[in-house]
């Protein structure tokens, strides 16, 4: 087996996988599987600006644990990556000097490690979208599969779409056959010897996490920044003070700064109110402008969602919240709607009851909910025919479904741009030479048998 790393430093936390693969089969598709991940104690590498050292020590624990799982004999030629995602591209325009200090605090840890440390990059938003639509059909075996008899086999499937929610930033991904408008948002990829033409756009400031700030921003804005002041989004029972610090440590919200000063504490009560939620959130989005055909929201291009779509990260954890601890199910827009306002008008101790260990979370589940609702119906139009067509995963099989494995497959160059060599279709060969074999024995086997069970009953008569 061979052995890749792949670490994932998201905007709230970072994660690590292993991948594993075996060494003949290196162009092979569908071989390469997740080994294991780890996730890294504490917040994304970004919240270490002003102790950089300390992002580095994070990812510790982490890569003991590859120490353990990745063979000795391996790790020198193990190769293990850094990705950053949205935090960091979030830090790199406020602080490019401190993106970049917490960037080499990190490569130095990781070089630390005798794996073959191959760099820590900010990813672009396109690239975590393009990546996360390759690792979805990879694993789905959409781009080829080796039949079972070793031939290579060209599936007559369309590709997924891709939708990744993640804590700073949100991307969809889908193959089209329209027409691309805004050149920003397409990338065409030849894999396997076919080419995709995909429309990408990575929607920076719409992750969970920037999106429950701006969404406080507004309402404190709109409130006057008094001490007190209800909010909708949050169950009634539940309240909170905070500091405003924590809502405008971010360029998502700076905008709306307050001349206030940051240590202000500002004790925020819910009030449970789904359609008022509702209101607040549909604000965070601009549906007026578009100078193209079409658009999303904010005046981005996009061309009608087609197909078939893959929605992972807190869109996997939002609806999985519904469907389990809410038991509602999600098929139609409608029920992804009813859901949130239920959520919104259940009570903070109910919710406690149905989910303790969520306590963390649980609060801003209405927004959140309510958020998802919106953005794929009003921003990305789906509709009642196109909205089941969305699976809501975590995995693909054992493995998760994400940017990470789709960066790696393409830096270790293992999904090639042209049909795999012509050598591969030798195995076919081999393989219908042997069931000849097989079948030329068997039948010689039974002729003999016959024969000599003949020969013996003509011997005892």
């Amino acid at each position: 087996l061979q052995y890749g790393i792949v670490l994932d430093a998201g905007s709230s936390h970072t994660a690590m996988f292993i991948y594993k693969w075996p060494a003949d089969k290196e162009n092979d598709t569908g071989v390469v599987s997740e080994h294991s991940m780890c996730d890294v104690e504490g917040p994304g590498i970004s919240s270490y600006s002003s102790n950089p050292p300390a992002a580095g020590t994070s990812l510790k624990h982490c890569l003991n644990q590859a120490l353990r799982d990745v063979p000795k004999e391996k790790q020198v030629g193990t190769p293990l990556y850094l990705g950053a995602t949205a935090g960091m591209r979030l830090l790199n325009i406020t602080n490019q000097q401190a993106s970049d200090t917490v960037l080499s605090a990190v490569a130095a840890t990781l070089k630390s490690y005798p794996f073959d440390f191959r760099g820590a990059k900010i990813l672009s938003g396109e690239d975590e979208g393009v990546f996360g639509w390759v690792t979805a059909n990879y694993l789905l075996e959409n781009f080829i599969k080796r039949g079972w008899i070793g031939e290579w086999i060209q599936p007559q499937k369309k590709t997924l779409g891709a939708m990744d929610f993640g804590g700073a930033s949100t991307q969809i991904t889908f193959e089209t056959k329209d027409t691309i408008e805004d050149p920003r948002n397409e990338v065409m990829l030849k894999l396997y010897g076919q080419v995709y033409k995909v429309y990408t756009h990575s929607f920076l400031c719409y992750g969970r996490d920037q999106v429950l700030k701006r969404l406080l921003s507004k309402l404190l804005q709109a409130e006057n920044y008094q001490a007190t002041v209800s909010y909708p989004c949050w169950p009634t029972g539940y309240h909170n003070s905070l500091l405003l610090s924590s809502i405008y440590n971010s360029p998502c919200t700076e905008k709306e700064r307050p001349s206030l000063a940051l240590n202000t504490t500002i004790t925020v009560v819910g009030t449970g109110n789904g359609s008022l939620c509702a209101l607040h959130v549909s604000k965070l989005f601009n549906f007026t402008t578009c100078s193209f055909s079409h658009c999303s929201f904010d005046g981005v291009f996009q061309p009608q969602v087609s197909g078939n779509f893959i929605a992972f990260s807190a869109f996997f954890y939002t609806v999985d919240f519904i469907q389990t601890v809410m038991g509602r199910p999600v098929h139609l827009p409608s029920d992804l709607r009813d859901a949130a306002e239920t959520i919104c008008a259940t009570s903070w101790s109910e919710l406690l009851q149905k989910a303790p260990k969520l306590e963390k979370r649980l609060p801003d589940y209405c927004a959140v909910s309510t958020f998802v609702y919106l953005l794929t119906t009003k921003g990305y139009n789906f509709n009642n025919h196109s909205f089941p067509n969305i699976a809501f995963q975590k995995k693909a099989g054992e493995t998760s479904i994400g940017w990470a494995l789709g960066y790696m497959l393409n830096l270790t160059n293992m999904i090639p741009a042209e049909k795999p060599s012509s050598h591969k279709s030798m195995l076919y060969n081999y393989w219908v030479i042997l069931i000849l074999l097989f079948v030329v024995t068997t039948l010689t086997s039974l002729v003999t048998a016959i024969c000599l069970l003949r020969r013996s009953k003509s011997s005892t008569i």
